[in-house]
């Protein structure tokens, strides 16, 4: 398939395409540290959360009816199935759709919802564990029942459905852009959007992105042709292809200017970036496009003068996946060299210092003001040592900073940013080293010094001996903190200090339960207290 068929592909697909759907509207994003002039595409805001409609409807309009009526068959991790139901209920034929049994239900509920509910036009069929188990399955049942394979973006159909979006772009007036940033999964809505864009605006620079464990598109290009990824990160589920198709990728081997690989770090800090600036969540895929933008702007790729537009391709995400991108995502702030701002990122360290009453205070205090503490899992291990593992969030110069100062007072430390340890937040402890132990939730003012505040009031009464706490974006902080004391007496006395604070410069301070403190693996010394 040439560039000049898939633009006349396009061209008709834009009668069918519009019968069903309305345009999608374009933004300007406000983005806080970028000068650029960022825009995006708002295709969330689609019939189905998602721009994957365009290609199955124009696919399956584009059959004779005779087609249709043989029975529509496809495959797909969610976006392109709510497409191929909105599509069957609108133009009265059925579907058997195969999507993997790890998709979420949102999806699957959105599917049979649009197909109209359950007996109408869709059936789904949970198959295998990826996208690609239920592709094989998807192709097998077709060929049995001699269906109509509808491809989700290796088709020209498919394709030039998906290019309609590049012609509400051109026609919306608010072009020409210097760069577009668009997601790649198997490649169809990134070849038809360049196609259409460079007939128009040949100097615009058209850009993929793709998961830094899911770019299937860059390693064809780098090997010359399509070829299978060997492992195929799902955390963007509506990209993860481990396998790009030919079609697209001959489009894209012609007119791709660059592919941007992004982490899912980056694209968590997208969601969160489009939630502050438009109240927007899309699903991780939807972000990848925002997320390269930034990542270009910090490497100084993007200039204050340049127009750039991305598309949130989608909006279809299980709600409890929220919780994962809120913790990647952290408070940072985007910051480039050419404007004099720093971007600020998490940072884990596993640090080294004495064990004893107010060290660990002590540490904390004499930490540079300007790298805050959004994470901090400490549990006693050793009776000389302790070892808290400290998230900072700070600018590369401040880390170079702290770096020197820990140095300079020869304190041990190791970066476990990617330690898996750390990111389950696995704190490990010895209870038996554990004297007299109080054991507290503890909700104070999420304020700089707040905690250290309280914790100077208690040291001398007790000592640390497990503490976890993450930053949540609430105005309160919440941590569970283990004090151990000398003696019963002094236990009784901090519990006094603590009470009179409750209010003050704590809003809170509850006993743990018996369960909790069972599942440390407590109780028993809390019996013999």
């Amino acid at each position: 398939m040439t560039k000049e068929e898939l633009f006349e592909e396009i061209l008709v697909a834009r009668e069918r395409v519009y019968a069903v759907g309305e345009k999608t509207p374009m933004h300007v994003l406000p983005l806080s540290g970028v000068d650029a002039e960022v825009w995006v595409k708002r295709e969330d805001l689609g019939p189905i959360k998602a721009y994957k409609w365009r290609g199955a409807y124009n696919a399956m309009a584009a059959l004779t009816p005779e087609q249709r009526a043989c029975g529509i068959v496809a495959a797909s991790a969610g976006n392109h199935a709510q497409g191929i139901a909105l599509a069957a209920r609108a133009l009265g034929c059925r579907a058997t759709i195969f999507m993997p049994r790890s998709t979420p239900e949102v999806k699957q509920r959105e599917v049979l919802r649009h197909g109209g509910g359950q007996g109408g036009a869709v059936e789904i069929r949970l198959v295998g564990d990826t996208y690609d188990d239920a592709g094989i399955a998807a192709t097998k049942f077709c060929e049995e029942t001699n269906g109509v394979y509808v491809h989700p973006y290796n088709a020209p159909t498919t394709m030039g459905g998906q290019g309609t979006l590049a012609d509400e772009i051109v026609m919306s007036g608010q072009g020409p852009f210097d760069r577009v940033y668009i997601a790649i999964g198997g490649g169809g809505l990134v070849s038809a959007v360049a196609c259409w864009l460079k007939k128009f605006w040949p100097e615009c620079q058209v850009i993929g992105v793709e998961g830094v464990d899911q770019a299937s598109m860059k390693a064809a290009l780098e090997a010359g042709a399509p070829t299978e990824l060997s492992y195929l990160d799902v955390f963007c589920d509506g990209t993860a292809v481990r396998k790009v198709g030919d079609k697209t990728f001959r489009i894209c081997q012609e007119l791709l200017d660059g592919i941007v690989t992004v982490s899912n770090e980056e694209v968590s800090e997208a969601i969160r970036l489009l939630w502050e600036a438009q109240r927007v969540i899309p699903e991780p895929s939807g972000a990848m496009g925002l997320a390269a933008i930034v990542k270009d702007y910090e490497a100084g790729k993007i200039q204050a003068s340049e127009k750039v537009l991305t598309i949130v391709c989608g909006a279809n995400m299980d709600f409890a996946q929220l919780g994962n991108i809120a913790r990647q995502a952290g408070s940072r702030q985007v910051g480039n060299s050419q404007t004099g701002r720093r971007s600020k990122y998490r940072r884990f360290l596993r640090v080294e210092i004495p064990e004893g009453k107010g060290t660990l205070l002590h540490f904390l205090e004499q930490l540079p003001s300007q790298v805050s503490i959004v994470d901090l899992q400490y549990g006693r291990l050793d009776s000389q040592y302790q070892y808290p593992v400290l998230g900072l969030l700070g600018t590369a110069e401040d880390y170079q900073q702290l770096d020197e100062e820990l140095a300079t007072r020869d304190i041990k430390r190791q970066d476990v940013s990617v330690d898996d340890v750390v990111n389950f937040r696995i704190i490990n402890y010895q209870p038996e080293l554990f004297q007299n132990p109080l054991f507290a939730n503890i909700e104070f003012p999420e304020r700089p010094g707040a905690f250290l505040e309280f914790m100077s009031q208690v040291q001398e009464h007790a000592s640390l001996c497990y503490f976890n706490y993450a930053y949540s974006g609430e105005r309160v902080g919440r941590a569970l903190v283990g004090m151990e004391f000398h003696s019963q007496e002094a236990k009784d006395s901090c519990q006094k200090v603590i009470d009179s604070m409750v209010g003050s410069s704590i809003r809170a301070a509850r006993p743990v339960s018996e369960g909790m403190l069972e599942s440390l693996g407590l109780r028993t010394s809390l019996r013999e207290d």
